[in-house]
C-alpha cells in the first residue's frame, strides 16, 4: 500500500480515496457492503457531503465499530454560521460519530476567513475547539477562490478538479499546495465520466506527489479496480501513455466537465449532460444516449431562453448556450444516421 501524509494534518492515508457521491444511487445495504470492503481492502479516506442526500447515513451504517480505522471528510454548503452548525450537527448524527476528520466548505463563491460577516470560519474554529471537527478545509471549482484559500494559510486541504486532462492552471494549484504544506484532494479524477480507463488514470495519479484522488465508486467492479491500485500501485506503461495522449488530444480545451454548477436551468435542461452529449456519444455506448428519454431531454434545448445564467455560473468560463446548440445539432445528426 502507498500511505502518504495528508498535507500538514499529521493524518496518514492511503493515496487512493473513496468518493461517496455515487453512493446516493444504490441501496443502503449495498453501499455499506462496498464501504466495508473498501476499508478492509486498505482504503481509509472517505469523502462525502451533507448535500449528497443519504450518502452520510450510509457511511454511518458501514463504519459502526470501525470508526477509528477510517478518515471521514464531509462538506457544508452553508453560507451562514447558523447554517453551518445545523449542517454539522446533522452530519455528525448521520455519520454516527462525534467528530469529523476533515470538514470542508463546499464550493463557496468566496473564501471564508476569520471575522467575516458570514461567520463561517469563526463557527468552524469553535467547532474545532469543541472537538467536533479536526481540520478545516475547502473545496472549489473557481481558480481565484482556490488560490486565495491556499494563500490564506487557513485551510488544511484544498479539493479541486484534477485529472490528466488538467492544464497548467490546475498544476499551479497543486504545486502551490505542496509548497505550502497543504493537502490536495483531486475530485473528478475521471473527468466526470469522460475518461474510460481507470487504471491509466490511477497510474497517472500515482506519479502526482501529495495528491489524493477520490474515485467516485458506485459498482463493485469500480471498487475492485481501485483496490488493485491499493495492493499494487500501478506503474505508468506505454499503453497507459498512449491512452492518456489520445484522450488529451480529443478532450483538452473547450468541453463541459459536467460539474453541474450551471444548474438549475429555467427550462429544465440537464445542462451537465446535454452540453457534453457529443463526447458521451463517442466515448460510451451511444444507444444509451439515443434512448427516447434522452431524445426528450435534448429537445428541451429548443426551448433555451438564451438568458446566459448558465454561462455566468460556469466555473470554467464556457459559452454554455453555444455548447448546448452545437451538441444538439450533433445529436440530431447521430440520431438520423
Amino acid at each position: 500500500m502507498t500511505k502518504i501524509q495528508l498535507g500538514g494534518t499529521g493524518i496518514a492515508i492511503e493515496k487512493n480515496g473513496f468518493g461517496c457521491l455515487p453512493l446516493q444511487r444504490i441501496s443502503k445495504q449495498e453501499a455499506a457492503r462496498l464501504l466495508r470492503k473498501a476499508a478492509d481492502g486498505g482504503m481509509n479516506y472517505f469523502d462525502t457531503a451533507r448535500s449528497y442526500t443519504d450518502s452520510e447515513e450510509k457511511l454511518g451504517c458501514a463504519f459502526r465499530g470501525i470508526r477509528d480505522r477510517v478518515v471521514i471528510a464531509t462538506k457544508t454548503t452553508a453560507v451562514t454560521a447558523q447554517g453551518m452548525w445545523k449542517d454539522l450537527e446533522t452530519s455528525l448524527r448521520m455519520l454516527e460519530t462525534d467528530y469529523i476528520d476533515v470538514y470542508q466548505f463546499h464550493n463557496p463563491a468566496f473564501c471564508p476567513k476569520p471575522g467575516g460577516a458570514d461567520g463561517l470560519y469563526d463557527a468552524a474554529l469553535e467547532a474545532r475547539a469543541q472537538g467536533k471537527i479536526r481540520h478545516i478545509s475547502i473545496t472549489n471549482h473557481r481558480l481565484a477562490v482556490a488560490h486565495e484559500a491556499v494563500e490564506s494559510g487557513l485551510y488544511a486541504t484544498l479539493q479541486f478538479p484534477y485529472s490528466y486532462l488538467s492544464g497548467p492552471q490546475e498544476q499551479e494549484l497543486v504545486d502551490k499546495c505542496r509548497a505550502a504544506g497543504m493537502g490536495f484532494i483531486a475530485m473528478k479524477g475521471m473527468a466526470g465520466g469522460l475518461l474510460r480507463d481507470g487504471m491509466a488514470a490511477a497510474a497517472w495519479m500515482a506519479g502526482q506527489e501529495g495528491v489524493v484522488p477520490i474515485w467516485g465508486i458506485q459498482h463493485e467492479w469500480e471498487l475492485d479496480q481501485f483496490l488493485d491500485c491499493v495492493r499494487r500501485p500501478p506503474e505508468m506503461t506505454e499503453r497507459y501513455r498512449e491512452v492518456i495522449e489520445r484522450d488529451r488530444a480529443e478532450l483538452t480545451g473547450d468541453f463541459c466537465r459536467g460539474c453541474g454548477y450551471c444548474m438549475p436551468c429555467p427550462v429544465d435542461i440537464q445542462i451537465n449532460q446535454c452540453a457534453r452529449m457529443s463526447l458521451m456519444l463517442r466515448r460510451s455506448r451511444p444507444e444509451v444516449w439515443l434512448s427516447e428519454q434522452w431524445q426528450r431531454e435534448m429537445e428541451k434545448i429548443e426551448r433555451c431562453l438564451h438568458c446566459n445564467q448558465c454561462a455566468a455560473k460556469c466555473p470554467y468560463g464556457l459559452d454554455t448556450p453555444r455548447l448546448l446548440r452545437d451538441n444538439y445539432e450533433d445529436y440530431q445528426t447521430f440520431l438520423h444516421r
